[in-house]
């Protein structure tokens, strides 16, 4: 009876080796090795996951294959992950086949409890209804304008005296922790027209935003455990699954109280056509379809978790890649002045008064041009994740069978020589603009992909070139940065690139005497003809407007 058992084991281990050395034959990527996948590479470069990630796919030509956990039946099914950042690939399930790469049920699952069927949290026909009836309002120019002032107000009565106050005392700032309490207060003034005054004077805490960060965090950690431990865990109220359901209910409690508040105030202004809400929550409300407050509060969280963390955690990365490049700090101080010097006259107390408005943002084409390589670079949500619904295979010949896995890496993209050129390392916003310097170039859609594609492509994308050129040129104009000595830079391994230990800075006043007097000679070397210049004024092309200076 004993041989017999023995001779079962080793028949199993036997079996098990031959097919095991067949399935890692036949993929690609990182090592696997028997039962635990790929998890022991995964577990060795967790605090370097992204990069990981993108060594392996220059290694395999954009695409590779490998299994989670190396299990017979489940390592071609749901033990299997594609990971690709081949821009045809990228169209094709972003795109082409749209309908058979849903978020899938382990990402609902997970962000369930605090973003319901939200526009983020959904697929198919619920997610396709709330796109088009938030689409419908990211097309109208008041919400730009609503954008604008929220913005502007943020910018010149809290970030700015922040900054100027750091600088007078000497002391450095964590520029993340202003910038994400900045946007945060942005989006949800956008949102439901409420102010949690997060960025007011001492920084203090606000309910709100605590419980909203809670639940975030609690939310995101479900990714690390596999399913049934962490409903375990919820079902037995232990650990981060407490926090969380405490968190959800102060939100769900606080939206709650806004969306009360709001339909008392448009009951009572229904008639008046000088409603003074334009926040997406009340756009949503004054429409005939009745809505219930549970979807009204998942619209209004699903908006703020999108629009909280991505457009501060490009900026944190944006005024880093600055302080490390110099030359093109100056470009884009030489652009912004070239434009003030127009639009508001040779006075630089004037520069200052106010942030900068529509017209004169839409003119600042090298700023753009350098946001858009910081988010090639360091995109604000690195990877993104899909389910396979049937068998299918992909453009670049990869199968990929249905309830599989596929990931695609934004931050991959952005780093491949196959897409970008030898000098894909590089910070260099030149890339991105025509060579006459005048137009803005569009990269294709799916080579460029930190704003996701397709039918799914960020509704807030001009929003948020809109507000990050606002902070970055208010900031840029009025002071430089540098980073505190010994302050380490490195990535958080999130579904958000944070700054794993923040973005310390030395904050400075910014001299633009030496600008402004490049600019002004520029000017005039522009408008002489040998040896004629026009002595009353001159003037430059910028941006599509043609600038005039004063020659003194």
């Amino acid at each position: 009876m004993d041989v017999f058992w023995v001779s079962l084991f080793f028949t199993a281990v036997t079996a098990y080796l031959l097919w095991f050395t067949f399935i890692s034959r036949s993929l690609r990527g990182p090592r696997v090795w028997p039962l635990l996948g790929s998890l022991p590479g995964l577990i060795e470069n967790s605090d370097r996951m992204h990069e990981w990630i993108a060594e392996n796919l220059r290694a395999c030509n954009g695409t590779y294959q490998t299994c989670i956990c190396a299990v017979p039946f489940l390592a071609r099914k749901q033990g299997l992950v594609t990971v690709t950042c081949d821009p045809k690939n990228l169209e094709h399930i972003l795109k082409t086949r749209f309908d058979n790469y849903p978020k899938g049920p382990t990402w609902q699952s997970v962000f369930h409890d605090l973003l319901g069927e939200g526009i983020f949290n959904s697929d198919g026909d619920t997610w396709l209804f709330q796109r088009k009836t938030a689409a419908l309002e990211f097309t109208t120019r008041t919400l730009r304008h609503a954008m604008a002032r929220w913005v502007s107000r943020a910018i010149k009565l809290r970030f700015c005296p922040i900054l100027r106050a750091a600088q007078l005392e000497a002391k450095p700032v964590d520029l993340q922790d202003l910038l994400l309490r900045l946007t945060f207060d942005n989006i949800c003034g956008l949102t439901f027209g409420m102010d949690p005054q997060t960025l007011a004077p001492g920084l203090r805490e606000n309910g709100f935003a605590a419980a909203f960060d809670r639940a975030t965090e609690a939310s995101l950690q479900r990714f690390i455990l596999p399913e049934v431990m962490w409903k375990l865990k919820k079902w037995l109220g232990l650990g981060m699954e407490v926090s969380l359901s405490r968190s959800i209910v102060h939100v769900e409690n606080y939206l709650s109280k806004v969306i009360d508040t709001r339909k008392v105030e448009l009951l009572r202004q229904q008639n008046d056509d000088n409603n003074p809400h334009d926040d997406l929550l009340s756009r949503f409300m004054k429409k005939k379809e009745s809505y219930s407050d549970s979807f009204l509060r998942h619209v209004a969280l699903n908006f703020v978790l999108a629009g909280r963390d991505t457009s501060s955690v490009a900026l944190s990365w944006f005024f880093w890649l600055i302080t490390q490049n110099p030359t093109v700090e100056k470009k884009i101080i030489h652009e912004i002045c070239t434009v003030l010097i127009e639009t508001r006259g040779n006075d630089r107390s004037k520069w200052v008064d106010d942030p900068l408005a529509f017209e004169e943002l839409d003119r600042l084409i090298y700023l753009k041009a350098a946001l858009s390589e910081t988010l090639r670079l360091y995109p604000s949500v690195p990877e993104d994740s899909k389910h396979v619904i049937s068998d299918d295979v992909l453009p670049d010949g990869t199968f990929v069978p249905a309830g599989s896995s596929i990931t695609y890496s934004i931050y991959s993209s952005g780093r491949m020589k196959s897409t970008w050129g030898e000098d894909w390392p590089e910070f260099r916003p030149e890339r991105w603009i025509s060579t006459d310097g005048r137009r803005f170039i569009l990269q294709e859609q799916y080579k460029f992909v930190a704003f996701n594609a397709g039918p799914r492509i960020c509704l807030g994308k001009d929003l948020a070139y809109l507000q990050m050129k606002s902070i970055a040129a208010a900031v840029l104009l009025r002071h430089r940065l540098t980073v505190v000595s010994g302050h380490r830079v490195e990535q958080k391994m999130s579904l958000t690139l944070f700054m794993k230990y923040g973005l310390k800075v030395n904050v400075h006043e910014r001299d633009l005497t030496a600008v402004v007097d490049g600019v002004r000679k520029e000017a005039v070397g522009v408008n002489c003809n040998g040896n004629n210049c026009h002595a009353a004024g001159s003037s430059v092309v910028v941006g599509g407007g043609e600038v005039v200076f004063g020659v003194d």
